[in-house]
């Protein structure tokens, strides 16, 4: 292959919807890091162990300072197009250079890092990719949150089997891994084969940062590709960003629903509780109830906060599914040629799936939303009503020894008036003593007072029913 080049587009997640506007995710310099990381270890470019320096509107004395970005609004994050990272020698007399272009888009950090031969028309085989060191622009390096697109170019013979050349470049790019990778789709752009091909790891395959897609492009009958790739540079790199974070989205919006299932769940295990503790013991449930009393609010307000987290997935996906639309009608005007279609079908048939999926959880989540409020109602309820109870049982305690004390002490105070014998010591071989029977009269009018009041009391708690 003639005029090769490798080429990594990585995106990064700036910062959220729900950020400040001067403030950024926790790792938003990561993908730049990494990238430091891989030129001091792996792909010593000069330009690459000392990117800090050279990104002047996101570093600071070689500290990460993103206000400048919003500031001069920023597209290209360095004063000129390209950023030459120098060259590294090879064992077979020629060398491999590398160029850099970092990009803001909105609220995406981008980064094109192209590596090519010098000079550009010396013939690459496959066996030749371990002087490209391609395994240090995988995902385990570069850890890009929306994921990241290996582009990949030659220019063969017209005689040359395109599709059996990209399954060996394929091939070659995890040979060293435990990484899987698949053949997705075939067409043209720009009159040579496009292949597609996708890297997952078995281990998280919904993960983002673990997958990599594959753009293997052969020209095999001179056509003007690289100039019209030239043309349709901004449109192209707008278009991979919005594919990856319509993905993205969709992994975070698949999150967002489970999250809200487990919260449903609990909620529904909560409920068989209740009912039990009504059944079981509904007089004697009161501080279990004030339990789950206190766990329900929070529960109900991170259901909320899922719900509202799926409807601003939901208006993000289908910005990025208008933004890679009009980058695919772009492109087509830009170069008078036609673009693949499967990206075509990506716009019509998995975007399409995807904003009809996250619309369906939104459908099935939201009217459930209701249910925590009614619980909440519910156990506060039958709560407020046992305390009530407790309460007036208590009073109606009260009340009765009340009467029965105060009745006792009449009777008591009363028979001892007529009692005239004067005191004495107590003799217990006497059983009229004085003493005696003013205990005997005050507890027996205790006793009679207390059984007065307490049907008393009974009498009207009936008839309050």
């Amino acid at each position: 292959m003639k005029n090769f080049t490798i080429s990594l587009y990585a995106f990064h997640l700036r910062h959220t919807l729900s950020d400040d506007p001067d403030d950024v995710v926790e790792d938003a310099n990561l993908l730049w890091e990494n990238l430091v990381k891989v030129g001091e270890n792996s792909l010593p470019f000069p330009g690459l162990k000392n990117l800090r320096s050279k990104l002047i509107y996101s570093y600071q004395d070689g500290k990460y300072e993103h206000s400048l970005e919003i500031v001069r609004k920023r597209f290209w994050l360095i004063d000129s197009q390209g950023l030459d990272l120098g060259s590294l020698p090879t064992k077979q007399g020629f060398e491999i250079k590398a160029e850099l272009n970092p990009f803001l888009l909105n609220d995406t950090y981008a980064v094109d890092l192209t590596i090519s031969p010098d000079p550009p028309d010396i013939s690459i085989d496959v066996t030749q990719l371990q002087h490209f060191a391609i395994k240090y622009l995988l995902p385990s390096h570069i850890e890009a949150s929306l994921g990241q697109t290996l582009w990949i170019y030659g220019e063969v013979e017209q005689s040359k089997d395109c599709c059996s050349l990209a399954e060996k470049l394929a091939t070659a790019l995890v040979e060293e891994f435990s990484l899987k990778i698949e053949k997705i789709n075939q067409g043209e752009l720009f009159g040579s084969q496009i292949f597609q091909y996708q890297i997952t790891d078995s281990s998280e395959p919904d993960n983002p940062i673990k997958q990599c897609q594959i753009f293997i492009v052969i020209n095999n009958n001179n056509s003007k590709t690289l100039e019209l790739f030239g043309k349709a540079y901004d449109c192209l790199l707008n278009l991979i960003c919005s594919f990856h974070k319509i993905h993205y989205i969709y992994s975070q919006a698949r999150d967002r629903y489970r999250e809200a299932k487990r919260i449903y769940n609990y909620l529904g295990n909560t409920i068989q509780k209740f009912n039990n503790l009504i059944v079981q013991t509904p007089t004697t449930a009161t501080d279990e109830l004030e339990e789950i009393l206190a766990d329900i609010p929070q529960k109900s307000l991170d259901y909320s906060r899922c719900l509202q987290d799926l409807q601003i997935h939901l208006t993000a996906l289908r910005t990025n599914i208008k933004n890679y639309n009009i980058c695919l009608d772009n492109i087509a005007v830009l170069t008078r040629e036609g673009t693949p279609q499967f990206w075509l079908n990506f716009l019509n048939k998995d975007c399409q799936k995807y904003a009809e999926q996250i619309q369906t959880y939104l459908d099935y989540l939201t009217p459930r939303q209701e249910l925590f409020q009614q619980v909440i109602d519910t156990i506060r309820g039958i709560v407020e009503t046992q305390l009530t109870k407790q309460t007036r049982s208590l009073e109606l305690t009260v009340q009765i020894i009340g009467i029965a004390f105060g009745g006792g002490a009449i009777v008591s105070g009363v028979v001892t008036q007529h009692i005239d014998k004067p005191f004495a010591p107590i003799n217990f071989k006497s059983p009229f003593h004085p003493l005696v029977l003013s205990l005997f009269w005050s507890i027996l009018a205790t006793i009679a007072f207390g059984l007065l009041a307490w049907v008393v009391t009974k009498f009207q708690h009936y008839k309050n029913k």
